[in-house]
């Protein structure tokens, strides 16, 4: 009962944020404009459930390592959903995601940038999990939408002999650097404008000033070399296009 009521605060303040946002998209005449509000509703669920099975499993390598292999399952799943793709892009997305994320955990680890221990690995595993999902579902999108867009110019250079690759290079180029814009926006602004979560999380856990921004400064290089890796892999397995692809939907 106790932390029910200790609850309450937080789930005031959540449910008055959520209420702020629906009524600015509903008068607005945003398509569904509860989607955020059930976003955060599924979010807590799913962080409640996780916080119980995450105090049972941090210390153990095993579970860890399962973990990270069910968030891996979801990002992916994610990002094919978002793209609206069949196997061929399922199969883009599992091996564009799994290069970008594990050569950024091994460069993080092997050179000691961060400790190499079970709840470590979860935490940088897991958020350079969520911003490559976020980079790779963005690189892809811009891709589609750029190609269906461009679709007559794309046409006239097959026409001319190019093949689908070069037919589609420039949007390719394009599309990825239009992904990379906000994690380097938030990189290049840290301490500035905003005072990331890894940095605040690591203050908090009772680390000093300069061991959580020298934590934050990994965690922020690791998101832009996944995300990176992630996104130019994946156009590069998705750009040969021979055909115009639909838009894909919300």
């Amino acid at each position: 009962m106790d932390v029910f009521f200790g609850l309450l605060p937080t789930l005031a303040g959540v449910g008055l944020l959520m209420v702020g946002v629906t009524i600015v998209l509903r008068g607005s005449g945003i398509a569904r404009p509860f989607m955020p509000a059930r976003a955060v509703l599924r979010g807590a669920l799913q962080l409640a459930a996780i916080s119980l099975v995450l105090s049972g499993i941090i210390s153990d390598p095993l579970w860890v390592g399962v973990g990270l292999l069910v968030m891996f399952l979801a990002a992916v799943w994610t990002v094919t959903r978002r793209l609206h793709g069949g196997r061929r892009t399922l199969g883009a997305v599992v091996a564009a995601m799994a290069l970008g994320i594990t050569l950024t955990l091994l460069i993080v680890f092997t050179t000691g940038a961060i400790e190499f221990s079970p709840r470590y690995v979860l935490s940088i595993g897991g958020i350079v999990i969520g911003n490559a999902m976020s980079i790779a579902t963005l690189a892809g999108r811009r891709f589609s939408d750029a190609v269906a867009e461009h679709w007559d110019e794309v046409e006239g250079w097959l026409a001319l002999g190019a093949t689908p690759r070069q037919s589609t290079a420039e949007l390719a180029r394009r599309a990825v650097g239009f992904a990379m814009i906000p994690s380097t926006d938030q990189t290049r602004t840290t301490g500035l404008v905003t005072l990331p979560g890894a940095f605040v999380g690591a203050i908090f856990g009772g680390a000093s000033p300069m061991e959580a921004g020298r934590f934050q400064i990994v965690v922020l290089a690791g998101i832009l070399c996944a995300g990176a890796l992630a996104a130019f892999a994946l156009i590069r397995l998705v750009a040969p296009v021979s055909r115009k692809p639909a838009l894909p939907a919300e």
